[in-house]
């Protein structure tokens, strides 16, 4: 459970998701330096998710699927390079094979699929649909103390850089990273990455907590197409 830090107040958690998550990754053309730029072979890859989208948001046990093209890759080690994403949310855990072999990830080019579920959150994630979307993958040795580590540092977000809304996803199956954090932003991506640095509590609190208990965050910043 999360606990309320001396100078920051515990985060408004709401009651977890009951949906079923499928996030997948690709790495199609990733930008040399960290700005994104226009790519015609990562058009044509956003354009096939899109399609692919559109077909599962036709079933009965999808609630809806999500594209997103990266528009800042922080420059960190192993960090993702995925730009473009796509996330599918199912009507429960149960759905995530039978959407997951719809889906057909793999002729996507999917370098990562990540059946999860939402262990805790903040806010309404999608609402609004538009924005700067953060897609911030944690690794951590156990997922579970991972999530709570996140539980812990998310008041931070929500009193000093105004997050009023986040989704950890947890994985179902070993993956190479423990959880994803899919939260809409605030601001603009280079705002937002510029409103952490700058601030002494995010050296002080966030990143020495994240330290203390051996995880590694590595965010991602996209726009939904």
């Amino acid at each position: 459970m999360a606990v309320e830090h001396p100078r920051y107040p515990r985060a408004p958690f709401r009651t977890p998701s009951a949906s079923g998550f499928l996030y997948a990754g690709l790495t199609v053309d990733p930008p040399r330096t960290p700005l994104v730029r226009a790519s015609a072979e990562r058009d044509d890859a956003v354009e096939a998710c899109a399609q692919a989208a559109r077909a599962l948001a036709d079933r009965p046990d999808v609630l809806g699927a999500r594209v997103f093209e990266a528009v800042l890759m922080p420059p960190l080690k192993g960090a993702p390079r995925f730009d473009v994403t796509m996330l599918v949310e199912t009507d429960g855990p149960q759905s995530l094979d039978a959407v997951r072999a719809a889906a057909d990830f793999g002729a996507l080019g999917a370098d990562l699929v990540m059946p999860a579920v939402n262990p805790a959150r903040i806010g309404d994630t999608e609402d609004p649909a538009d924005g700067v979307y953060l897609f911030n993958h944690f690794v951590a040795e156990d997922g579970d103390a991972g999530v709570r580590v996140w539980e812990d540092l998310a008041g931070w977000y929500t009193a000093v850089l105004g997050v009023d809304n986040s989704l950890p996803l947890r994985a179902l199956e070993p993956s190479r990273f423990a959880f994803v954090n899919y939260a809409r932003l605030p601001g603009g991506a280079a705002a937002f990455l510029l409103g952490q640095l700058v601030r002494p509590g995010f050296h002080r609190f966030v990143r020495r907590r994240l330290r203390e208990h051996g995880m590694t965050a590595l965010p991602v910043l996209y726009r939904p197409v």
